[in-house]
Formats: structure tokens, sequence, C-alpha cells
């Protein structure tokens, strides 16, 4: 698997940096899925965990998009 090219800030994560918010996104994602009021069980953080899947998978789509379109080249 390559890597995202992430930057900070205008400062770019070395691919270690990457790595580690790719595996941390993916930990709190699955984390979200696997619990629906792991934010709360209000209304307030039942809308947060469905906005933080949403924005995630978009994420990760951006990441595999990437993989296959590197791959092709």
């Amino acid at each position: 698997m390559q890597e995202p090219i992430i930057t900070i800030n205008g400062n770019y994560l070395s691919v270690a940096q990457s790595m580690a918010v790719r595996v941390a996104l993916n930990a709190f994602l699955m984390e979200l899925q696997n619990d629906s009021e792991a934010l709360g069980e209000d209304s307030h953080g039942k809308f947060m965990c469905r906005a933080y899947k949403s924005r995630m998978k978009e994420i990760f789509a951006m990441i595999n998009d990437r993989e296959r379109t590197s791959g092709d080249r």
C-alpha cells in the first residue's frame, strides 16, 4: 500500500507519519462503526458519529482512488 501524501499547514508528513494518521483514522472509523453511541447517546452525539463516519469514508475513498490511479502509471 502506498501511503497518502498528507500536508499539515504546508508541511508534508513523512511516510511513517502518513501511515500513523491513516491507521488512527481507520481505528476511529472502526470504533464509530461498532458503536453508534460512541460520541454520546443524545441526538448531537449520534449526528456527530454519522458525520465523522461520512467524512472518514470520503478520505478513504480518496486514498483508494490515489492507489488505483498511481498503479496505472
